[in-house]
């Protein structure tokens, strides 16, 4: 800094006794704009650097999966039936219109995860507005989605809270003959389940709620596009779409 202002001042005098052409030549032969962009990095800029940055990133991943198709057609995010279950796909594929039930079951759940996005909006100001000094060091030497890390520390229960009964309202809407896919899942579950013998003739399934699972998946989709956004700013300088981003993480 003050190399910066000798060279101002002795540029200033130049100006006034030789012409600002002069001047002109001093300033670039200075590097006086590289001596400006390396200066250290505020408090202050640090903070609002990474909130600017948390909040491209929330608002673009949010309006993105929180449309329609936004979860089903993204083959990174898309929801499908629990891992578990896939004993009971394979063979429901083969029951008459069975295929279309399970078609049915995995749009359900990803329009319920698209129903449920827009909820983490406010929730993610929130926690962008409470981040301290302290927080926003750490998060700025840490790695490319350490941002996103801090974030989902932060405001993972609190989503969890507010998608669980948006989920599942919205898999409690009747699919076929008036039963729903949550209702149709746990009663699959429950007689897979009692077939087994409690587990003497095969392993039974312990998760039975659909929508227990499809709150989980929505929230790791969501945080997966978030820290996506993120990579793209750190990495990316066609990401960093204001002067506060090419100021923090071009430094």
């Amino acid at each position: 800094m003050k190399k910066i202002v000798a060279v101002l001042r002795i540029s200033l005098l130049i100006c006034l006794f030789s012409g600002c052409d002069t001047l002109q030549k001093i300033a670039k032969d200075a590097n006086l704009p590289d001596l400006l962009k390396n200066t250290p990095l505020t408090n202050e800029e640090v903070i609002r650097g990474l909130r600017t940055a948390l909040s491209v990133g929330t608002d673009t991943s949010v309006n993105i999966l929180g449309k329609t198709n936004g979860y089903f057609s993204d083959a990174l995010v898309r929801l499908a039936l629990p891992p578990e279950a896939q004993n009971l796909v394979n063979n429901l594929s083969k029951i008459p219109g069975g295929s279309k039930l399970l078609s049915d079951a995995i749009l359900a759940i990803n329009r319920a995860a698209e129903d449920a996005a827009p909820q983490a909006k406010q929730i993610f100001v929130n926690a962008i507005t409470g981040m301290s000094i302290a927080d926003g060091f750490q998060i700025l030497k840490g790695s490319n989605t350490a941002a996103t890390e801090y974030l989902k520390t932060k405001t993972i229960q609190e989503l969890m809270n507010a998608f669980t009964p948006r989920i599942k309202t919205s898999l409690s809407k009747p699919l076929v003959l008036g039963v729903s896919a949550e209702t149709a899942y746990t009663q699959l579950i429950d007689g897979y389940n009692k077939a087994s013998l409690n587990g003497v003739l095969f392993e039974p399934i312990k998760q039975n709620s659909l929508s227990a699972y499809t709150t989980q998946k929505a929230l790791d989709g969501l945080f997966i596009k978030v820290a996506d956004e993120e990579r793209k700013i750190r990495q990316d300088p066609m990401h960093r779409i204001s002067e506060i981003l090419r100021r923090v993480f071009g430094s």
